[in-house]
C-alpha cells in the first residue's frame, strides 16, 4: 500500500477513530467481519494490522476464518501450521507457529489446515486460553473472521474480543443482510466499534474507507 495514497490516509483515519473510539478501555483485540462474503473485511483486516504497526506497535493478525483463509495468500506464508495446529496440538506454542515480516514489522498466525469443527474450535476452551496468551504478548491482535450471516464462527469470537469492525462494501450487500449481521452481534452482546464502508466512489469527500462509529 502506498504510504501516500488515498487508501492510506483513510486507514490511518481509521486507526485514529479506532483509538478514540475505547478512551476508557484498552482494545487489545478487535474482530473484522462483515454480512455477507466478498464485502473486503480480510483487506480491511490487513491494511489496519499494518497501519497500527507503524506506530511501532507489536500487532498480530490471526486468520481466524477457519472455512475460507486468505491472510497466508494475501502475505505469501507458509500455512502447514497455524491456529488449527495450535488447537489441536497443547504441546505447541504460539512462538513456534506464528510467523514475523521484518519488512512490515508485522506478526502473522495464519489459519493452519481447514478443519471439519470450525466453530468448535473456535468456541473452545483452548481457543479462550489461547486468546488471552496473545493479548497478554501483543499490543493489538487483530482477527480476520468470517461473515456473520453465513456461519456463527464471528459471533463466537465476538464474545472473547475487546470490540468489533463490521465492515461493508458500498452498493453491494443488502440491507437486510446488514441488519442480521447487526442483530447477530447484538445477540451476544458484541462491542461494536462501528462500520467500515468499503468501496465508496473516489470522487466522495470521504475517500474509498469510511467509518462510522456506534454509540449505543
Amino acid at each position: 500500500m502506498d504510504p501516500k495514497s488515498i487508501n492510506a490516509e483513510q486507514f490511518r483515519a481509521l486507526r485514529t477513530n479506532i483509538e478514540f473510539a475505547q478512551l476508557d478501555n484498552e482494545l487489545k483485540s478487535i474482530l473484522v467481519s462483515s454480512s455477507i462474503p466478498a464485502e473486503g473485511k480480510s483487506t480491511v483486516s490487513s491494511n489496519l494490522a499494518y497501519v497500527v504497526a507503524q506506530t511501532e506497535k507489536k500487532v498480530l493478525l490471526v486468520d481466524a476464518d477457519l472455512r475460507k483463509p486468505t491472510v497466508h495468500r494475501t502475505f505469501k506464508l507458509n500455512n502447514e501450521q497455524g491456529l488449527t495446529t495450535l488447537l489441536a496440538n497443547s504441546d505447541l506454542k504460539f512462538n513456534q507457529v506464528v510467523q514475523h515480516s521484518k519488512e512490515l514489522n508485522l506478526y502473522f498466525l495464519p489459519s493452519g489446515p481447514i478443519p471439519p469443527n470450525p466453530s468448535e474450535m473456535l468456541g473452545s476452551v483452548k481457543m479462550t486460553a489461547l486468546m488471552h496468551e496473545l493479548g497478554q504478548y501483543f499490543d493489538l491482535v487483530i482477527y480476520d473472521a468470517p461473515p456473520l450471516t453465513a456461519v456463527a464462527d464471528s459471533q463466537i469470537i465476538a464474545t472473547k474480543v475487546d470490540g468489533v469492525l463490521l465492515v461493508t462494501r458500498y452498493g453491494y450487500v443488502k440491507k437486510e443482510e446488514f441488519k442480521q449481521a447487526k442483530k447477530a452481534l447484538d445477540n451476544v452482546s458484541a462491542n461494536l466499534l462501528g462500520c467500515v464502508m468499503n468501496g465508496q466512489p473516489v470522487s466522495d469527500a470521504s475517500g474509498y474507507y469510511a467509518y462510522y462509529g456506534y454509540e449505543e
